[in-house]
This record gives structure tokens, C-alpha cells and sequence, in this order.
């Protein structure tokens, strides 16, 4: 059935709608894992679900199985999302042809985010611009047999703040043939009812489903709000700031302030309820940890997840419209739903959803990191954030904290060698829960972590790392490049990496490190390193340096399992050194750590 006849039965009955949003997980069980919690859903009567499609159709496939399972197993009445960028009509043609076949019979149709490049955006060959196009080609080519649907930003959206003129263009989209509007997140509901007025008064008149996302973490609910830039009622943050390290209290006034919101909404006439969510179990009600501090973030899978144990049963996250991915904070914020959850989980992969990629604009981000030309460039970049100067990274999206402070000059003096520290956490041996630095979980409880460091490092020094690494039998590495070639000495075991003793509990174990996340986390942090490459002209030296590291450079991470010291994981790094490291790119890209003859000017 169509959403819109879908909509129009629940309005006829007096009925409130709901619907849920999912996307596609990183590994095989955790898509046969969220097939069951799809099963398992059926039972609260959403009118639909939707399925999100990665940037570029990345994980186009999948989306297209899910959708396939949904509608035809279980019975679940499915929206495929479906973006443009990069999206040739021969894909698009497949995916709408998947659907077709599936009995899927509503499509939400996205732009999606345009390629990370300097040059101006433009459509793939034989592809669209904008969703209204994408809404065209659909009607023209299937009539009416899907009910196509598209994004609202009452806010405003990435690469444009005026809201007036994206209501403009949404009438653009529903004059096409879209039925349907699903929006961006926000929390206030008195700007989102005012910009439905607006959007009545253009003549929009298809139904307007508002998207919700409840509150989970006081991290990641700030996290959404800044990267969304969607305004918070000065309240909330009220009601929120005094218990933002407690994750249960966070929870607890999060879904009163989103049910207030809800029954606002309906009040104001709202009549369905899109919601994107971080569900959890009725059982899962263990509290969660804050993130291992690290001075930069990588907003892939990193190798950390919630122990099997630990890992909360029903995760949901999904997100519509035209987003750059949500970063974790790896500097003292709370452990995310999405990244940081077991490789098993049906919601590892994606923290919020949103896909991959780099925040700002190309020019935001050259008017922060400079145009590096050198090694050196890029460390002094990494050694600005670790002091502060800079408040993010491409692989770390808020400041640093004091969580790091205790191996702060460890980590600068590793930076300032050239060596590029993606997280890192110190060793803590049974301080307090309550330790307003270390803490998390409940009262008169304590906590512990190994030392943990994860990084850059050229390919022609992995090698000598990781003899010294394995002369140590208390450490245990992961090393991957690009290609995905694994070298590790764990035998593919979990390891914890962070628990807690609470009196009346078993220990919990709430952050792991092992091989399946850490290889879907390095898919996502290259990529995010080809984003910041790709913010530069394509013969410019600082896009052939950085494209050279990800292309060259291992990304590697060590856990010192001597939980009381923290220096181990540094002094392996004593003498390796990175040559060449002034060495200036002038045309051609370097090559092993070393520079062209003829395509270097030294400074």
C-alpha cells in the first residue's frame, strides 16, 4: 500500500501513525540480527519502515535485500530510500527495479551529498542534479506504481541556510509528483509547526511527517544537534547539562522530553511520527561507558565495540535527507550506538546513520587545516588539535578533553614526529565511577582500561613496528592499509578493553577491540582521509600528499594489556623515525615515505 493511502487510513480512524527507519548494518550478523528485531518490530504496527541508501549507492545492494526481506518476509510495508549522487540511471534503474520486483511501492527520493571535490557539483553521467529530477524520471518511467516521497529542512540544510528558498524548492519536488514530505531532525516544535504554515502557504500541501530522533547519550544528542544545526530549547539543556555523565538519567529525562515533544506535535495536528531510533531492550538497561578518551575521531566502525555481553539488543538509527556523517567525539563523550556497538549488533556500522563523510565545505575546512604540503604539515595540523588551536580533525569532530592530558606530551611528541594518533586512551586502574574524568556507570563502582593507542604509520616502518610490538607479550596490535591487508597477533579474540565492578553486578565489560570492526572501521577512516584529499584542486600538492597517505600508510592500533601503565604502547616508537618529513610535494605525489627526486623543492 502506499504511504500516503497509508497516512490517509490512520487520519480517517483517528488514529496516530508511527514509522521506523533503518540502514543497512556493516556485517553479516548484524544484518541477520536486524532482520529479527524487523520480526520482532512487526508486533508494534508501524505503517511503514524505510531503509536508508548509502552515499553514492555504497551499500546499495544491501538496502535492496533489506528491502526485499521486509516486504516479502515480513510483511513489513518498506520505503526504499533512493540519493542521486554518483547514482548513474542505470543504477537507479536497478534499484527501482529491485524494489519493483521486492512489492516495494514507495520510494523516498534524496539528492544525497554531493562528491567530496572542489570543482563545482555536478550530476554522474546519465544521472540527475536534484531529487526533483530523480522524482520526474521515477513518475515518468514506473506512473504511478511507487509513492515517492522527499526531504524537508525546517532548519535549513547543509550547503544552504535559507529556509525560505528550500520550502521553494521543496514545492518544486512535490510539483514533480513526490506525496509525501519526511523532514530533517529538530526539537523545536513551535519553529517546525511555523515552517509547515510556510509550507501550506506554497501550496505544499502533500502530508508533512516529521523525523524525531530520541535522545540516547548527551553526547551523541549534541553531536546531532551541532552537525544538524538544529536549535535547542534552552529547557532541554537545562534538564540535561546537570546529569550529561549519568547515560540511564540521560535516557530517562531524554524520552520525557521527547514524548512532550511527540504529544506537542500531535496536538498541533501532526498525525504521523517518523522516528529514528537507538532502541534498546527491555532487558538492556546496563549502563553504558564514556568513550575512551582519543585525541582524534574516526566515525567508521572503530575497533572498540561494546562487549557481546554488554552490546544493547534493539538498535535502530536512520536518517533522511542530505547529511554529512555524525563523528564521535573520542575525547571523553559517551559511547555511541551505531560504531561502537558489537560487529554483531544490527546497528554496527553507523553511528547515526547519516553515511560517511567529511564535515564542512571545502573551503571551511582549507580555511582550518591550511594546504599541506609536507609530513610536517600535516603532523603540525594534529599537534593544533592536541593543544587545542584546533577543534577538530577530519577524523575527529569536536575539541579534545581532559581525558587525554594524562598522555598529552606522549602524544604530541609521537605527532610531532610525523606519526598521525587517531585515538588513544590511558591505562586506569580501579578509580572511583563517579572520577569526574573516568567515571561512568553507576555510584560507588569502579572502573578500569588498558592503554590504548591507534595511528598512521608509513608502510615502510610497519615492519620494524610490529617486531618491537610482538618482542612484548602484553601487547597485541591490529595493522591493516587500504587494500585491507590484515596483520595482527590477536587470533581474531575480542579484547576488553574498558569494565567496570559494580556492586550487585557481574563485571561489565563495555568496550572490546576486535578484527571485524577494526576492518569496517578502516574502510570509513581512509575514506574520510580521501573526503579531506578531495577538498583540494586535483593537481594540487596537498591533494596528492594526503591522498599519498592513505593510499601508503597502515592504520594500526595497540592495546597494552598491563592495565597499569600507560607508556609501553609510546616507548615502542623510541627511534623509528619518519624521513623526509620537511620534504615539500611539488607535483608528484611521494612514494614509501620517501619523496620523487623530481617532483619535491625542500623548504
Amino acid at each position: 500500500m502506499h504511504i500516503r493511502e497509508k497516512l490517509a487510513k490512520n487520519e480517517a480512524e483517528g488514529k496516530t501513525g508511527i514509522s521506523f527507519e533503518f540502514f543497512p548494518p556493516k556485517t553479516a550478523q548484524g544484518v541477520q540480527n536486524l532482520y529479527d528485531r524487523m520480526d520482532r518490530m512487526h508486533g508494534l504496527g508501524p505503517s511503514f519502515i524505510d531503509i536508508t541508501w548509502g552515499a553514492g549507492g555504497r551499500l546499495s545492494d544491501l538496502t535492496c535485500e533489506m528491502v526485499s526481506v521486509a516486504q516479502s518476509v515480513y510483511g513489513l510495508e518498506t520505503c526504499m530510500h533512493l540519493t542521486c549522487t554518483d547514482m548513474p540511471v542505470e543504477k537507479v534503474d536497478q534499484a527501482l527495479q529491485a524494489a519493483y520486483k521486492a512489492g516495494c511501492t514507495n520510494i523516498l527520493a534524496l539528492r544525497g551529498d554531493p562528491p567530496r571535490e572542489k570543482e563545482a557539483w555536478e550530476a554522474a553521467e546519465n544521472g540527475f542534479c536534484y531529487a526533483k529530477d530523480l522524482v520526474k524520471y521515477i513518475r515518468e518511467k514506473y506512473g504511478n506504481h511507487f509513492d515517492i516521497g522527499v526531504g524537508g529542512y525546517p532548519e535549513g540544510a547543509d550547503d544552504n541556510t535559507d529556509v525560505d528558498q528550500l520550502i521553494d524548492h521543496l514545492k518544486e519536488k512535490v510539483d514533480a509528483g513526490s506525496s509525501f514530505v519526511v523532514t530533517q531532525m529538530f526539537y523545536d516544535v513551535d519553529n517546525f509547526i511555523e515552517w509547515v504554515k510556510k509550507c501550506r502557504a506554497k501550496g505544499i500541501n502533500v502530508p508533512i511527517i516529521p523525523g524525531i530522533m530520541p535522545i540516547q547519550t548527551y553526547a551523541s544528542f549534541i553531536r546531532r544537534s551541532n552537525w544538524t544545526k538544529v536549535k535547542v530549547p534552552t529547557e532541554w539543556m537545562e534538564a540535561l547539562e546537570p546529569v550529561k555523565n549519568d547515560d540511564s538519567a540521560v535516557r530517562d529525562i531524554g524520552k520525557t522530553l521527547i514524548a512532550n515533544m511527540c504529544r506537542q506535535l500531535i496536538a498541533a495536528g501532526i498525525k504521523h511520527l517518523h522516528l529514528r531510533l537507538n532502541w534498546f531492550s527491555k532487558s538492556s538497561n546496563l549502563p553504558r561507558r564514556k568513550i575512551p578518551p582519543f585525541n582524534a575521531h574516526c566515525p567508521g566502525g572503530p575497533p572498540l565495540a561494546l562487549a557481546e555481553d554488554q552490546r544493547m539488543c534493539d538498535q535502530y538509527s536512520g536518517a533522511t535527507g542530505t547529511h554529512h556523517t555524525l563523528l564521535v567525539p573520542r575525547h571523553g563523550t559517551s559511547t555511541p550506538n551505531g560504531r561502537w556497538t558489537d560487529s554483531r549488533s544490527p546497528a554496527f556500522g553507523e553511528l547515526d546513520a547519516y553515511g560517511v563523510g567529511l564535515k564542512g565545505t571545502n573551503e571551511q575546512n582549507i580555511k582550518l587545516w591550511g594546504e599541506p604540503k609536507s609530513i610536517k604539515d600535516i603532523s603540525d595540523i594534529f599537534v593544533n588539535f592536541l593543544t587545542g588551536k584546533l577543534d577538530r580533525l577530519p577524523w575527529s569532530d569536536s575539541p579534545i578533553t581532559t581525558e587525554a592530558h594524562e598522555i598529552q606530551e606522549d602524544l604530541l611528541k609521537l605527532n610531532q614526529r610525523g606519526f598521525l594518533t587517531i585515538n588513544s586512551q590511558p591505562a586506569v586502574n580501579g578509580v572511583k565511577s563517579s572520577h569526574p574524568v573516568y567515571g561512568w556507570g553507576p555510584k560507588n563502582g569502579f572502573v578500569y582500561q588498558k592503554a590504548y593507542l591507534e595511528l598512521l604509520v608509513p608502510s615502510n616502518l610497519i615492519d620494524e613496528l610490529i617486531t618491537r610490538i610482538e618482542k612484548n607479550d602484553d601487547l597485541t596490535y591490529h595493522a591493516t592499509n587500504k587494500k585491507g591487508e590484515l596483520k595482527t597477533n590477536t587470533r581474531d579474540s575480542p579484547n576488553a578493553l574498558t569494565w567496570g565492578i559494580f556492586a550487585g553486578r557481574e563485571i561489565i565489560q563495555p568496550t572490546i577491540v576486535e578484527t571485524v570492526s577494526f576492518l569496517a572501521w578502516k574502510d570509513e577512516a581512509y575514506l574520510l582521509g580521501e573526503h579531506w584529499s578531495k577538498c583540494h584542486d586535483a593537481a594540487s600538492p596537498s591533494r596528492q600528499l594526503i591522498q599519498h597517505v592513505m593510499d601508503d600508510w597502515y592504520l594500526v592500533n595497540i592495546v597494552d594489556n598491563d592495565f597499569h601503565r600507560s607508556n609501553a604502547v609510546f616507548e615502542l616508537f623510541n627511534g623509528l623515525e619518519i624521513k623526509d618529513l620537511n620534504v615539500e610535494v611539488a607535483g608528484k605525489p611521494l612514494t614509501n615515505g620517501h619523496a620523487e627526486p623530481n617532483g619535491v623543492a625542500a623548504n
